[in-house]
């Protein structure tokens, strides 16, 4: 059984480890502004949907903001609490099983974000509420695999697809910062938003888990040991592929089509590229390439699909 080591009580080593743990397993550097243009984006194109031509009110982008960066705070923890066993056994380095910081602390830190997300969302509009309530029921589905984990990791396209299903949710909370408190019903259009979200997932989960030969480790399962190389390089460039017919779709609601589809197309091309790169040698310079794409792309999709339109209104 796991055993949970006791970080010493000293307020700067405290701070320290935090700092540590956020940089390894949350880094804000890193998911901060991929978090800001996916939960702006939301904001701002339910509002050129409603055609709104302003940007928002701050209010709705702060709590867009700081509720979607706490929903994926909370997968993460969600997720160390999932693989705790599993981490000990195979990957001690992680910042669990070597004691910087304790589950306990992790759940305490889970409990937090939630009280803020309630309050800063009944604060912004109370009905909001239940979109909160409903991303939070999803994610505990999620965080005990549906209550059918063995039969879900013996088909890891199920598994990963019933785990990204979440991403439009996210999206309807965010988007209904602006929506709902505005009087309006969730825009038709926005549909297009929540599937290239739902397919922008999978680019990311598969993206980060395409590795070299000489990167896998015992026990992890990337898709590259589940598909082989080129049945996740496939996956990854059809996700990416879905991601940009639907963003493309999105962004015609909004009369801002053609840039979307020249730039995203561009880096469609840069992904292939990298795909017969990698396939051709597949050494960890290629593989390493794949989860910074990956990042690149969310990027340039949420901000063409509603700050950069949006800034041009």
């Amino acid at each position: 059984m796991l055993r949970e080591q006791q970080p010493p009580h000293n307020a700067r080593s405290f701070l320290r480890r935090w700092f540590i743990y956020q940089k390894e397993r949350f880094p804000l550097l890193g998911h901060g502004p991929l978090v800001a243009a996916f939960s702006l984006s939301a904001v701002c194109f339910s509002a050129l949907l409603r055609g709104q031509t302003h940007l928002p009110p701050l209010k709705y982008l702060l709590v867009a903001f700081i509720g979607s960066l706490f929903f994926f705070l909370q997968l993460r923890i969600a997720d160390e609490f999932k693989d705790a066993e599993e981490d000990a056994r195979y990957r001690p380095y992680r910042p669990v099983p070597r004691g910087l910081v304790t589950l306990r602390q992790l759940g305490i830190l889970g409990i937090a974000t939630a009280l803020i997300q309630l309050a800063l969302t009944y604060w912004l509009h109370p009905p909001l509420t239940s979109w909160l309530l409903l991303v939070w029921l999803y994610l505990g589905l999620m965080s005990k695999e549906f209550f059918v984990g063995r039969w879900l990791r013996s088909h890891p396209f199920t598994y990963m697809w019933t785990h990204m299903l979440i991403m439009p949710l996210i999206d309807v909370y965010t988007s209904a910062c602006d929506w709902l408190p505005a009087g309006s019903a969730l825009p038709g259009g926005l549909k297009y938003f929540l599937v290239a979200s739902f397919f922008n997932g999978m680019v990311i989960e598969v993206g980060r888990k395409i590795r070299a030969p000489e990167m896998e480790e015992t026990g992890v399962q990337t898709y590259t040991v589940i598909w082989g190389r080129r049945g996740a390089t496939t996956g990854w460039l059809i996700a990416m592929a879905l991601t940009y017919l639907f963003a493309v779709l999105g962004a015609a609601r909004i009369d801002f089509a053609l840039p979307v589809a020249i730039i995203l197309g561009v880096m469609l091309l840069a992904a292939v590229t990298t795909v017969l790169f990698f396939l051709r040698q597949p050494t960890p310079r290629y593989a390493k390439l794949f989860e910074p794409l990956s990042g690149v792309w969310t990027l340039i999709l949420y901000l063409g699909l509603g700050v950069i339109p949006m800034a041009l209104r």
